[in-house]
């Protein structure tokens, strides 16, 4: 991802609250399961796009999806990037509603590349993989009016700096194929960067501000709100070619994380309270959400 210099000023000025008790409202998410991935995830190393270690991330999430029940697919694609064509992968789980009408959770899985550091990235990349696991073993669990489609995404980030051509892959393969087939989800929530013990989510300013409304009221009623903040900042994303494609979208990151793109972002800074909060903000967001796209045209 990147961020815009707005919102590095805003990052650099605030003070965020560690993560409060767990709200006494039912908490279907498990955070401690979700830290379990995170973990296994980190013990493969590295997993930059088009590795190895990447490969045998997708075989990790695809085996923890099947052995939930839940139908998942690899999506392959090559992509040119400074590296050369590398083959890359988006992992699909489809779950059925009684609509058709598609809702997308999506993340990456990837982690970034350096030639001279290991970077195990364990909350960014690993605690967005493992959030959307645990999300969806949830959502299968339960009633669905809408389909959902939970999206891992490869290659979200750049190979060398990022531009328009170096970064979101993965993300950018799925949204063109999605509209040439008209194809595309009613919406978008990505997470990333989800994991740190100092949760504080600011609204991104690119995002659907209706949808972004919802998930901060969610976040209140909940009693998580000191870790949804009213400040905003701009961050380029997976959510971005699915917002130029006409995709309600919004994005949940928390950038105040100093370990970001280096050796420190190790498992120890990722927080099962905070990707607990996130996950159970998000599952009870779900419903308001179909209600408003319900009255969408």
């Amino acid at each position: 991802m990147r961020v815009g210099a707005a919102g590095v000023a805003l990052l650099v000025a605030a003070t965020v609250a560690p993560a409060a008790e767990p709200s006494k409202a039912a908490a279907p998410f498990d955070g401690a399961a979700a830290l379990r991935h995170v973990e296994r995830l980190v013990a493969l190393g590295p997993r930059p796009a088009g590795s190895l270690a990447a490969a045998k991330a997708r075989a990790y999430i695809l085996g923890e999806l099947r052995a939930a029940g839940v139908a998942a697919r690899i999506e392959p694609f090559e992509a040119d990037t400074p590296h050369g064509r590398l083959r890359m992968a988006n992992v699909v789980a489809a779950l059925d509603g009684r609509r058709p009408d598609v809702i997308m959770l999506a993340g990456h899985y990837d982690t970034k590349w350096f030639r001279d550091v290991r970077f195990v990235g364990a909350n960014d990349g690993g605690s967005s993989a493992a959030l959307l696991i645990e999300l969806a073993r949830r959502l299968a669990a339960r009633p669905r009016e809408y389909t959902y489609w939970v999206v891992w995404f490869d290659g979200e980030e750049a190979r060398e700096a990022w531009s328009a051509t170096d970064s979101l892959y993965g993300s950018r393969f799925m949204a063109r194929e999605l509209a040439r087939r008209a194809a595309l989800p009613r919406a978008l929530v990505v997470a990333d960067m989800i994991g740190d013990r100092e949760l504080g989510i600011r609204r991104e300013a690119f995002s659907t501000e209706w949808l972004t409304d919802i998930i901060w009221a969610t976040a209140a009623r909940r009693g998580e709100g000191v870790h949804f903040l009213p400040d905003a900042l701009t961050v380029e994303d997976d959510h971005v070619p699915f917002l130029r494609a006409g995709v309600p979208s919004a994005l949940l990151i928390d950038f105040d994380f100093p370990p970001w793109h280096t050796p420190e972002d190790t498992l120890d800074k990722v927080s099962a309270r905070s990707l607990g909060i996130v996950g159970n903000v998000l599952l009870d967001a779900l419903p308001a959400i179909e209600e408003r796209l319900q009255r969408s045209p």
